[in-house]
């Protein structure tokens, strides 16, 4: 792939979709073509299957879940992501594979080994070049969003949640090109560290093919 692929993860209400709005405005200053996307989404196709998933009230099995969500990564990846990084643009998701693995595979009870396997069939196997996961303390949960308990996942309980985000920190802590970032944070902290990420990680050096 000519385009570069970054990923931000986290819980709901951590602030990845402000940071990703943050990051996209900064590299779009810096004149490179950007794509800013999200999961479940991302595609018309997409957006359908997660209204489906994350409706309140809906009895969604685990298992149907976790095929709901791939269905939705796998039209996403192949409409959206992977063309947008063969034609050298910089891709920006909100959540990929590790999310499944956080809420389905620690959360759920899921096994891991298949979440792991339908992760690399909805992906061709693509993989982020770089990984930023948002952690916030769970105090923060009910304080931040505007609306509380909005989507399916969302109203999910309190073991629920310290299951989730100690399946990130194991995802992190064994994933290459992965990084924590404490959300807890003020959010201008946190933009440079993931400015600084993406300069560790080239990223942001010039290279004409993923500029505009």
């Amino acid at each position: 792939m000519k385009g570069k692929f970054i990923v931000l993860e986290g819980p709901d209400r951590c602030g990845k979709s402000t940071q990703a709005k943050l990051l996209y405005n900064y590299l779009l200053e810096q004149g490179f073509d950007v794509v800013l996307t999200r999961e479940p989404g991302g595609t018309p196709t997409a957006e359908k299957i997660r209204q489906i998933v994350l409706e309140p009230g809906l009895d969604v099995r685990p298992v149907a879940e976790l095929l709901l969500y791939e269905a939705s990564r796998a039209q996403h990846t192949q409409e959206k992501i992977i063309p947008a990084l063969q034609a050298g643009k910089i891709v920006i998701c909100e959540r990929y594979t590790m999310s499944t693995c956080a809420y389905q595979g620690y959360a759920r009870g899921l096994d891991l080994d298949m979440i792991e396997t339908v992760n690399r069939i909805a992906t061709s196997g693509l993989k982020p070049d770089l990984t930023i996961v948002f952690l916030m303390s769970d105090k923060y949960f009910s304080s931040r969003g505007e609306y509380l308990f909005s989507d399916r996942l969302e109203r999910e309980d309190r073991e629920f949640r310290q299951n989730m985000r100690l399946g990130y920190k194991n995802m992190v802590s064994r994933t290459e090109n992965a990084y924590l970032i404490d959300a807890d944070a003020d959010v201008d902290a946190i933009r440079q560290q993931v400015i600084e990420l993406l300069k560790e990680h080239h990223i942001t050096d010039l290279c004409p093919s993923v500029k505009s």
